[in-house]
């Protein structure tokens, strides 16, 4: 069974379409190998996909890649991936199956609190983030957790393009149909994917994202983020 670093955190019917939007994202990956899978969900909202066949390893180790993997235990100096559950002016904290606090020192995004580097960057909450864990949550009692050098430069990148505008508790699918229907089809070159509920819109370089988001807001029952270049 693989614990993937993605939450799955709507209710009712968006439910539903989010566990259909993840059976989907999971055949993608592993469905020409010679595998059985089941999805769940755990109580902490993440969820499992329990896999069987011949290439069940094969299959397992390509879910870690593309989702990261929650475990039971983390070792100090590795790499894992944690949602950001909440922050304050001191730091952010990601769960990661149990919290991790990384002090505002150790996020290498730029002066600020670590609400004013949220809102520069458009971090919304649950988004994934790679982070290294630095043994102990006690920050007085030994390495503190810091985000990795590869989460620095992708969110570093997105300040160099021509804007985004961030979005949770929405599948990729969701967002591309509501930005159609609100009649931004030109507006935007692609939706990323960031986890199963949290996209980035990327704007053409003459959209304004502040303008997007007042535009289809009302649209979208979710938190939104700009970030603006």
């Amino acid at each position: 069974m693989v614990v993937l670093a993605t939450k799955l955190y709507v209710d009712g019917d968006a439910r539903e379409r989010s566990l259909d939007s993840l059976r989907s994202l999971v055949d993608n990956e592993i469905g020409e190998l010679a595998v059985e899978f089941e999805l769940g969900v755990r109580h902490d909202d993440f969820p499992s996909v329990t896999i069987d066949g011949e290439d069940a390893t094969v299959a397992r180790n390509v879910l870690r890649e593309e989702f990261g993997e929650i475990v039971p235990d983390l070792e100090a100096g590795e790499t894992y991936v944690g949602t950001l559950e909440s922050w304050d002016e001191d730091g952010f904290v990601l769960d990661a199956g149990q919290a991790v606090r990384i002090p505002v020192d150790e996020l290498g995004l730029g002066p600020g609190t670590a609400i004013q580097v949220r809102e520069r960057f458009g971090l919304v909450q649950h988004v994934p983030l790679r982070f290294v864990y630095g043994g102990s949550d006690d920050v007085d009692g030994g390495q503190p957790s810091r985000l990795a050098d590869a989460e620095r430069d992708r969110l570093f990148e997105w300040t160099r393009g021509s804007g985004r505008l961030n979005v949770n508790s929405a599948t990729r699918a969701e967002v591309r149909a509501t930005l159609n229907r609100a009649g931004h089809a030109q507006d935007y070159v692609t939706v990323e994917r960031l986890g199963l509920l949290e996209q980035s819109v990327v704007c053409t370089d003459d959209t304004d994202p502040p303008g997007l988001l007042a535009s289809v807001g009302e649209y979208l029952p979710a938190e939104l983020r700009c970030v603006v270049p």
